[in-house]
């Protein structure tokens, strides 16, 4: 599990670091605010995806299962800080089909650990590969929906290139 007191250590080295004044008001309690927010924004790195889709209903037809526009909130891992955006499901199912409500809690729980875009479609599309055994899965996520922080922050000459991971 997370360790509280490194987070706030760190984040206390890394205020020095910057210069700044820990003493000051407004920062007396970052460090311990941003090791709580950690617990939430991370806390995906001790969930199993799979428990979300093991209940299974049995379908007659094998009709493709698409869910649209689920939203997202995850941290890039190489800057530590924020994207977001919405990701598309689609499958064929071979059988078997989970709720739709179970497709986001996957998303979720993926997108609640220090990722990359390409890394998040491919792990979605994999937890369903392993626990459907779907004839055929589709993750997508659209720049359009969504932004990826640091290239604004940074005004990364790449900001208005058209990116759109996926992974079939």
């Amino acid at each position: 599990m997370m360790d509280y007191e490194k987070i706030k250590a760190g984040v206390q080295l890394m205020l020095e670091g910057i210069g700044e004044d820990v003493t000051r008001e407004g920062l007396l309690e970052t460090p311990d605010r941003i090791a709580r927010m950690c617990a939430e924004i991370y806390g995906g790195l001790y969930e199993d995806a799979s428990v979300h889709l093991k209940k299974q209903f049995t379908v007659e037809r094998n009709d493709i299962v698409v869910e649209k526009d689920i939203t997202f909130y995850s941290v890039c891992e190489h800057h530590l800080l924020p994207f977001y955006g919405k990701a598309h499901i689609g499958y064929i199912p071979n059988g078997k089909v989970v709720g739709l409500s179970k497709l986001a809690r996957t998303v979720d729980v993926f997108a609640r650990r220090p990722q990359i875009q390409e890394k998040l479609t491919s792990q979605i599309a994999d937890a369903l590969e392993e626990s459907l055994n779907p004839q055929g899965v589709i993750v997508m996520r659209f720049k359009e929906e969504g932004d990826h922080v640091i290239s604004m922050a940074l005004t990364d000459r790449e900001q208005d290139a058209e990116k759109e991971p996926s992974h079939e």
